[in-house]
């Protein structure tokens, strides 16, 4: 009960006081508001972002899914040992695996390539909500107008790219369209791997500590970023060099105690905090429970598939990881929405908006209609729900090859529609961008999972009922072949396993791809039709939601003011909170440290909890260095504190009140997995790995001596 009463007084306040407790993922342009100064922060606002001179900001990097930052001025960067897993994944092979084993350079020349991982650094912010706005002006149909606006977008962002691979544009939409945010980035291409530690450390505790408290996972990796010698972002070549970066971060002298002020500056994903009931419950009731059941069978066919070959388990690394981590995450939301209440929370703060809507004339003409408008649309989604979940499986659970086929498929068609019918995403560009990195799902290929995921799919397509079965694929089903003797007999056949082929395919026409008999090709061809309605059936869905609810956020606006962050859009943030620990149930209580005895205390000997000898030993002797905390007389390991997160923050470097680098982030705990949906003040908390327990493994677990000299640590 009391719960839900916090989550009510959270909604009703927010946008009055937005600064009053440590919650938000906050634009760089907005610190100025947030009076850091009196929440503990030592340094200037102008330290952390500033739009000319050098800042904290310049020392950030994005690794796409993951945030990294500068640690030394030779382009070295920390990162969490989960967002290096698939570079480590596709340079290893059998009898060389560098995530169970780790890996080591000791000099410059023996750094991995990084091979998938791009590093980008913020260069310019600009609001171009104007001209982007413009672009779609007295357009009421809201797919049309999401056409024009995403035309505008690409055509803006190409200009600044201008051909480039080392430059990146992109514009971000704020609070749903209400705003809209130029970032360019300078990309580069070449990033290598110093020293990871093996996963025995980089993953301690495995699964089943993922998303927990206490933790003692030591997840970090370093790495480099290199640039051609003119200081183009270059793509990998023995004559690149380090980066000089604007600026990178220095390591905290003291040490982090409870009650400490931190901030956070990261590349979070994507939250929900101003969605509807009507979101709340699609996703409680189907998104979340069907996708855990989903990911759950595709872990189980991968187990199976893999238990016998040491080269099936290093291809399926990667996607095992992924897999698990959102399959636990949806799971503690489900969890969490339905311990609170969450849905019932949810419609009473709209009831009270309504009230206060339907209490003025011009407020009720405008928005009286806004949450049934809404409704609406969520019911038209759900009238063919059956078989676009079956269409939604042709992504990645059918395995790589067909959905290789569906993609270069879908080109041709699109290639070959007037300019002014094609999908609003289309563009050469991004298929140049395809094919240039066409290479790199193949290190994720193992032919028995492949076949048997597409097998899977196929056998839930059979089951669909009347009225929602994909037609298209209904030759499968009415001859005399069995769908494991359809699959055995495509993949014997298919060329598709071959890269170097599979990119060729991408110049064909639609025509030339038909004549070329691939089973594959042909399947993709007899549904393209129904994937074609699907997929204007999602945009028209996406483009007539994100406007209503842009005007749900304008009648939030009339109610509550200003002065709200906009939702997590990957997007350079900036969160902040202190060092604190958390009370997760009746009579327990979780202090906001933990230390290498922990580790130790663990240690079963087994998978995911082996811990190394050497590190056995190293505490043994108490051989800590210069890395223990007097206060517990060990070396700390991880921390909780109150800084907002979510996925895409992984990595994030946490700083201190004068800006020094303290950890990084690399988790939420499970108790406040709603995150993404709401602040909880008493429970929700960041897990951050503490930087002594990095230092202190690359010292004297890691024997990398080199690399805090770099550091300026010797």
């Amino acid at each position: 009960m009391r719960k839900g009463l916090i989550c009510v007084l959270f909604f009703s306040l927010v946008f009055i006081f937005p600064a009053m407790a440590e919650e938000g993922m906050w634009l760089l342009t907005q610190l100025k508001q947030l009076e850091l100064e009196k929440k503990g922060l030592e340094i200037r606002v102008e330290d952390i972002y500033h739009p000319e001179k050098a800042s904290l900001t310049d020392a950030i990097v994005w690794l796409g899914g993951c945030t990294a930052s500068f640690v030394s001025p030779e382009g070295l960067v920390l990162t969490n040992h989960h967002c290096a897993h698939g570079a480590l994944q596709r340079a290893s092979s059998e009898g060389k695996d560098y995530i169970k084993n780790g890996f080591l350079a000791k000099k410059r020349s023996e750094e991995l390539q990084a091979i998938g991982i791009r590093a980008s650094v913020l260069d310019k912010i600009k609001d171009v909500t104007q001209e982007i706005l413009d672009a779609a002006k007295g357009i009421e149909d809201p797919v049309e107008r999401d056409k024009k606006i995403n035309a505008a977008i690409t055509q803006m962002t190409e200009k600044i790219e201008d051909g480039r691979d080392d430059i990146l544009a992109n514009v971000a939409a704020m609070y749903n369209g209400k705003q809209y945010i130029l970032f360019v980035y300078k990309r580069y291409q070449d990033v290598r791997i110093v020293y990871a530690p093996p996963e025995s450390i980089g993953t301690y505790g495995g699964d089943i500590d993922n998303w927990m408290w206490p933790r003692h996972t030591g997840d970090f990796t370093y790495g480099r970023v290199y640039m051609a010698p003119d200081g183009s972002g270059a793509k990998y070549s023995p004559d690149n060099i380090p980066v000089k970066p604007k600026n990178y971060l220095r390591v905290a002298k003291d040490h982090l105690k409870d009650g400490d002020f931190t901030f956070i500056l990261g590349f979070p994903g994507a939250t929900t905090r101003w969605r509807t009931s009507n979101s709340v419950g699609w996703n409680l009731k189907y998104n979340y429970p069907e996708t855990v059941q989903n990911f759950r069978e595709l872990l189980d066919l991968m187990a199976t598939h893999t238990k016998d070959s040491e080269e099936g388990k290093i291809r399926m690394a990667s996607l095992d990881s992924g897999l698990n981590n959102t399959m636990k995450n949806y799971q503690g939301k489900i969890d969490g929405m339905t311990k609170t209440n969450f849905l019932e929370t949810k419609k009473t703060f709209e009831k009270d908006l309504m009230t206060f809507i339907e209490s003025k004339p011009e407020l009720k003409k405008k928005y009286g209609s806004i949450l049934e408008r809404i409704k609406a649309q969520y019911t038209e989604l759900a009238r063919l729900k059956t078989k676009d979940d079956a269409m939604g499986l042709f992504g990645f659970s059918n395995g790589i090859l067909s959905s290789l086929a569906s993609q270069a498929y879908g080109v041709a068609r699109e290639r070959e529609k007037p300019d002014e019918e094609r999908a609003p995403y289309f563009t050469e560009r991004s298929v140049e961008q395809t094919v240039k990195n066409l290479h790199l799902r193949y290190y994720s290929y193992y032919e028995p999972v492949d076949k048997a995921m597409l097998k899977r799919v196929f056998g839930m397509v059979k089951e669909l009922p009347e009225g929602q079965r994909i037609e298209g694929l209904e030759y499968l089903f009415s001859g005399s072949q069995s769908i494991d003797e359809f699959v055995e007999a495509a993949y014997a056949k298919t060329k598709l396993a071959d890269a170097e082929y599979a990119k060729t395919l991408f110049d064909k026409t639609s025509k030339e791809l038909e004549a070329l008999g691939d089973p594959l090709l042909t399947m993709a061809a007899r549904m393209y039709d129904e994937t074609e309605e699907y997929r204007k059936r999602t945009r028209k869905f996406s483009a007539n939601i994100v406007s209503i609810r842009k005007e749900y956020i304008d009648a939030l606006y009339e109610w509550k003011g200003e002065g709200l962050y906009p939702d997590a859009n990957g997007t350079m943030r900036f969160t902040y909170g202190n060092v604190a620990g958390y009370k997760p149930a009746d009579a327990v209580w979780y202090e906001p440290f933990t230390t290498l005895k922990g580790v130790v205390e663990k240690d079963t000997g087994e998978d995911p909890f082996e811990c190394p000898d050497k590190l056995n030993e190293l505490w043994e002797k108490k051989d800590f260095g210069q890395w223990a905390d007097s206060h517990f007389d060990d070396v700390p390991v991880a921390f909780t504190h109150r800084c907002d997160i979510t996925g895409g923050n992984s990595g994030s470097p946490v700083m201190n009140a004068k800006g020094e680098l303290v950890g990084l982030a690399f988790d939420g705990n499970y108790e406040a997995m709603t995150s993404d949906w709401q602040y909880d003040y008493d429970i929700q908390r960041t897990i951050s790995v503490n930087i002594k327990y990095v230092l202190f493994i690359t010292e004297k677990f890691g024997g990398a001596f080199h690399i805090l000299k770099e550091m300026g640590l010797e």
